[in-house]
This record gives structure tokens, C-alpha cells and sequence, in this order.
């Protein structure tokens, strides 16, 4: 046995676990339960990556390796087989709190994302170490701190801890994003990418892709970060380059998918089909974060419905209101699903029924209803849902958003309503606020003159005055409130409008010196006089009797016919069309029908088609296709349009060239 022994010391001061492990089963089959045996043989096992079977002989010899003895060995088996929760009761279970078992205990922690706890358990381990891994403690520690900020959205206490390390500074730029500081978390990551390369850089093992491979956690963030700012193009060429890397790290895979996915939306959706299968690769749900995971699972049962896979959006979304009944987006995604199968009354009734049974989403959920009555059509119940809404009530979005939309509806007494309500609201808080006193704040005031101005746009004058002697009240140097106020009066009290009235500044009080000139010439003139030039003779004459003189325009020389001949007296009826015109004879009716258009192309007629009967004195007529009696184009025949044809009609189109010698006719 003791040769036996000494082997397995051997071989575990040579990492040689393998071979330390049947060292260990041969001293094992000597004495089973030999303690130190056991525990060699859990950790050969471990340090192999076995750790199912580590745990199973720790459970087979739960009274031999007893807690005290065994704790921290187990613990780990459970921690790596991602048993979080039994890690925990293991650690806690356990006699005594070494540091190995603190260590694994803040890493317990983490993965149970009790954020508050893990920065306690870390800085208590810093404050009373002193070794080597001092570094990697701090590390852990500004994660814990960046995870706050980023899920938590806790403000992050500065540490003070120096960034000499990449993963310091990575971690300082994850804090950074969380608080939407991201110009400096930019920075962080390029300082971190940098630190990364020199650190890699010393070790010649190291090969370019290995170093590639360790920054795209860095170029991920960076690219995140681009997406935030609205750079999706350049966001998802970084996405993209990392996916072709293909890092080992699913969890950082997954993220890039998601994120892919969610620039591409409604678009694009084809390759979101294919990015999606990279979020369902085996162990991401143990790398990421509750709320990445969610975030995942969201944009799955959104991307369902954008493909038009209904029955996958509604099961994925139920899923998702099963984990998280408080939480809005299940229940709007179905919405929106039924909303794309023109179910408008089940989606509001669904959004309804959610509202009752969690009166604390209850707002954002009735602002969705109300969208969907404006897009029915419906104004005035959407109008109802929003004013159902107390806490937003008095907002003066809300009530904007309400006298908009009844005004819409030409309802402008449900409007004033609004414009009360909201009034009122206001004085009874100050009122509360100050002990009786009644002050007005500056969105009261601004509320109440919206309110006056409302009134008095649409005639309501009389409802304006209380208003309008509010806002004097409060501020009686307004001139503006005031002539307002003696206009509404004048129609209810003519005689209080004469007495306001002597309120109202003099004419001398109000005069403005004005440059009239500087104004004239300022850049948003309309309208710039002309610098008057030197006159002198005739000129200057002219402009003393008769003022300044207009330049005549130019009249255009009209464009004369192309064939136009000045000998020739043109036609008094050539604006007459060719019907009214005097000489018109009408056309000549069943005169050789028979033979138009007949024969081969180009082939000519017979004589007998000639007539010879015609005179000199004859106006030409058109000529027929492919007749022989063609005029040239040297003919000196005067159009029609210029001389009056005695006794026939007149040509309307200028007569055709005859064809070159040689053409031949056909096809």
C-alpha cells in the first residue's frame, strides 16, 4: 500500500490524475473505506471534469465523507453540475467556513444574481486574504458592481480599484452602460481591447485567432453599445464578424443572436430564423442572466409573430405570462397577435381583463386599449379609457392629448371638462402642499392659460373670464392677459370692460422705436426696398412729376408655320375648324372604297385610277397610299392654310416624298 501511495503522490504533483485514479481504486479494493483514499479518489475525478461521478461517490459514502470532511469538494461537483441551489445549502450546512468555501460561496451567489450579498461576501474575502489570486478577487468584485448597475440599475460606488487588467476595465465599462453612459464605456472598451493585446501579446503561444477569439466578448459589448446609439449598420457588421469567429462562449453567441434579431425586427426575418437557433444551444440558460434569458424568450414569440406562426406566438407568450404574471409583455404580445387577426374587440377585452387583475400595470395597459379604440375609429372610448387613468390625469400630456381628441369629435364641452378637472387638481395639491396658502406653480398656470385660450378660440368667452382674471391676478403687468379679458367682457359687462380698459397702457408708453430701414434690410425680411440710384437729367425729372415709371414688358414674337409664305394672303378662316369653314364640302363617300389599302406595299395602281378630268385650276387633293401621283417635295403647290382652295376641300397633311429609285416595295 504504501508503494501504492507514493504513486499517487507522484502522479498528482505531475497532474497526472488519470493514472493517480487507478493508483487510488487499487488501494480501495485493499480498504473501502478508507477515508483518504476517497477523498483522493473525489478529487482525481474532479480535476478529470467526472464531477457526476465525484458527487456519486460522496453520496455512496455519506458516512465515511462526512460533511465537515467533504464539504467543499461537493459543494463544487454541485456548483459545476449547476445544482446552484444545493451548492448553497451545501456551503451553509457545513461547520466550518474555510476560504476555499467563502470563494465558492460569493460564486454561489453571483449565479443566484443576490447581487447585495455576493459584494458583501467578496469584500469581506479581500479585506482578510493575502495570496496570489488577490486579483482575480477584485475582478469578481467589479463584476458583481457592473451586474447591479446593469440589472439592477443601482448607481455604482467607486471601488477604487485600479484598472491595470482588461477584464477590470471591461467590467468598469459594463457598470458604465448600465448607467447609459456610454460614450465613456466606449472609451473602457478600447482601453480594454488594447491592455488585452499586450497581455496576450507577451505569451508567443498565443496565435492571432486565439487572440481574436479572447476580445470578442470586448467587440460584442462595443457593438452593443453602437446599437444603443442608433449605428445599427456598423453594430451589426461587428455582430457578424464575431459570429464567423465562432467562440466557444454559447452564452456570448446567444447574445449577439438576440441582439441581430432584434435590429432586423419585421424585416429581414429569414435570417432572424437562423440567428434564433443559436439561443437554443445547449447550456446558455446557465451562462446568461434571468433577464437575458426573458429577453430571449421575448423576441422568440415576437419573431413568431412577425413569420405568421400564430399558434407558436400564443404558446410561447403563455409561457412567459406563466413565469411572470406581473409582467407586461406576454400579455401585449398577444395583444398584438390578435390584433393582426383583426380580433380588435378580444385583444381590448385581453388587455382589459389583465388591467383588473394587476391595477398596478394598469396605466401603460389602458394607454395600449386606447390605441387600439383610435385605431377602430372609436375616439370618444378611447377618450373614456384615458381619463380612466387617475394618476395621469393631470398630466399635461394627458390632458393635451384628450382636448386634442375631443376637439377632433367636436365635443368642446367634454374638452373645457378636461381643462377643469386638471385645474382643480392642481390647486387642491398646492393647496396641501402649502397649508392654505396658493401659490401657483408654472403647470398650473401654463394649464390655465391653455384653458383661456381654448375657450376664446372656440367663443366661449364668458366660461374665459375666470380664467383670464386668474392670470391677471397673478401677474398684472400682463398686457396681453388683460386685452383678452376687456374683449371677453365687452360682450357679458361693457361697463367693467370700460373700467379695465384705463388699466391699459398709454399710446405714448407703448410707442417702440423702430428702425424702420434696419428692419427692411434684416435677413428675415420678406419684403427689402430697393437703394434708390442717382438720378440726373431727364430722369430725375421724371421722377419728381410722374414717380417712378414701370418698365414695359417685352412682348414675345410669335412662332409662325414652318411652310409660312409672306406673298401669300393667309386664310380669314384658318382658326375655324375644318367643318364651319365656308368652302367645306364634306367628304366624299363610296368613291373607290373598294380598292383603298388594297394590293402589295408599295406596288402603284392602275391608270384608270387618274383622273384626267381635273384641271390645272383643281385644288390638290391628299394623296391614297401607294398612289402614283405623288406630289414631290419640290412641288410649288401653296398650302391650304394660307390660300383659299376654289370649290374643293383642302389637304390637311403635307403631301408625302416620292420613294427613292430602286426602294422595293413588300415586306
Amino acid at each position: 500500500a504504501a508503494g501504492l501511495w507514493s504513486e499517487v503522490n507522484r502522479c498528482g504533483q505531475n497532474g497526472d490524475f488519470a493514472r493517480a485514479l487507478k493508483s487510488v481504486n487499487k488501494i480501495l479494493q485493499i480498504n473501502k473505506d478508507d477515508v483518504t483514499a476517497l477523498q483522493c479518489k473525489v478529487v482525481c475525478l474532479i480535476q478529470n471534469g467526472n464531477f457526476k461521478e465525484a458527487l456519486g461517490v460522496i453520496n455512496t459514502h455519506t458516512k465515511v465523507l462526512t460533511s465537515d470532511v467533504i464539504a467543499f469538494e461537493k459543494a463544487y461537483c454541485e456548483y459545476r453540475l449547476n445544482r446552484i441551489e444545493s451548492a448553497l445549502k451545501t456551503i451553509q450546512s457545513a461547520s466550518q467556513q474555510t476560504d476555499k468555501l467563502k470563494e465558492l460561496y460569493g460564486q454561489v451567489l453571483y449565479r443566484l444574481e443576490r447581487y447585495d450579498d455576493c459584494l458583501a461576501a467578496y469584500r469581506d474575502l479581500i479585506r482578510n486574504s493575502q495570496d496570489e489570486y488577490e486579483e482575480e478577487r477584485k475582478t469578481n468584485l467589479s463584476a458583481v458592481v457592473a451586474a447591479q448597475s446593469t440589472w439592477e440599475k443601482v448607481v455604482p460606488e467607486d471601488l477604487g480599484l485600479r484598472e491595470a487588467t482588461y477584464e477590470l476595465c471591461y467590467n468598469s465599462a459594463c457598470a458604465l452602460i448600465g448607467q447609459g453612459k456610454l460614450n465613456e464605456a466606449m472609451k473602457k472598451l478600447q482601453k480594454a481591447e488594447e491592455l488585452c493585446r499586450q497581455s496576450l501579446s507577451e505569451d508567443s503561444d498565443v496565435t492571432e485567432e486565439d487572440t481574436e477569439a479572447e476580445l470578442a466578448i470586448i467587440h460584442g459589448q462595443m457593438a452593443y453599445i453602437m446599437q444603443l446609439q442608433g449605428r445599427t449598420e456598423d453594430a451589426l457588421q461587428l455582430y457578424n464578424q464575431i459570429i464567423k469567429l465562432k467562440p466557444t462562449d454559447v452564452g456570448l453567441l446567444a447574445v449577439i443572436a438576440n441582439n441581430i434579431i432584434t435590429i432586423n425586427k419585421d424585416q429581414n426575418v429569414f435570417d432572424s430564423k437562423k440567428k434564433v437557433k443559436l439561443t437554443n444551444a445547449e447550456g446558455v440558460e446557465h451562462k446568461l442572466s434571468k433577464k437575458q434569458l426573458q429577453a430571449i424568450e421575448f423576441n422568440k414569440a415576437l419573431l413568431a409573430m412577425y413569420t405568421n406562426q400564430a399558434d407558436q406566438c400564443r404558446k410561447l407568450s403563455a409561457s412567459l405570462q406563466s413565469q411572470s404574471p406581473e409582467h407586461l409583455l406576454p400579455v401585449l404580445i398577444q395583444a398584438a397577435q390578435l390584433c393582426r387577426e383583426k380580433q380588435h374587440a378580444k385583444a381590448v377585452g385581453l388587455l382589459q381583463d389583465f388591467a383588473d387583475q394587476h391595477p398596478a400595470n394598469a396605466a401603460e395597459i389602458k394607454l395600449t386599449m386606447a390605441q387600439l379604440k383610435i385605431a377602430q375609429g372609436s375616439v370618444t372610448k378611447a377618450c373614456m379609457i384615458l381619463r380612466s387613468i387617475e394618476e395621469l390625469q393631470h398630466k399635461p400630456g394627458m390632458v393635451s392629448a384628450l382636448v386634442t381628441m375631443y376637439s377632433h369629435e367636436e365635443d368642446i364641452d367634454s374638452a373645457i371638462e378636461v381643462f377643469t378637472q386638471a385645474i382643480q387638481w392642481y390647486q387642491q395639491y398646492q393647496a396641501s402642499q402649502t397649508r392654505g396658502a396658493n401659490p401657483k406653480s408654472a403647470v398650473h398656470l401654463s394649464l390655465i392659460r391653455e384653458a383661456a385660450n381654448f375657450k376664446l378660440k372656440h367663443g366661449r368667452k364668458k366660461e374665459a373670464i375666470s380664467d383670464l382674471e386668474e392670470l391677471w391676478k397673478q401677474n398684472p403687468k400682463d398686457v396681453h392677459t388683460l386685452a383678452q379679458l376687456i374683449s371677453a367682457y365687452s360682450l357679458v359687462d361693457p361697463e367693467k370692460a370700460k373700467v379695465l380698459s384705463k388699466h391699459l397702457p398709454s399710446s405714448d408708453t407703448m410707442s417702440l422705436k423702430v428702425d424702420v430701414d434696419a428692419l427692411e434690410n434684416s435677413h428675415g425680411a420678406t419684403y427689402v426696398r430697393k437703394k434708390a440710384g442717382k438720378l440726373t437729367g431727364d430722369n430725375q425729372q421724371k421722377e419728381q412729376g410722374q414717380g417712378e415709371v414701370k418698365k414695359k414688358k417685352k412682348k414675345k414674337k410669335g412662332k409662325l408655320p414652318k411652310n409660312y409664305d409672306p406673298k401669300v394672303t393667309p386664310d380669314p378662316e384658318r382658326w375655324l375648324p375644318m367643318r364651319e369653314r365656308s368652302y367645306y364640302r364634306g367628304r366624299k363617300k363610296g368613291k373607290k372604297k373598294d380598292q383603298v389599302g388594297k394590293g402589295t406595299q408599295g406596288s402603284t395602281t392602275t391608270g384608270s385610277e387618274l383622273d384626267a378630268s381635273r384641271t390645272a385650276n383643281s385644288p390638290p387633293t391628299s394623296p391614297r397610299p401607294g398612289s402614283g401621283a405623288a406630289v414631290s417635295a419640290t412641288s410649288n403647290v401653296i398650302p391650304p392654310r394660307h390660300q383659299k382652295p376654289a370649290g374643293a376641300p383642302a389637304t390637311k397633311k403635307k403631301q408625302q416624298q416620292k420613294k427613292k429609285k430602286g426602294a422595293k416595295g413588300g415586306w
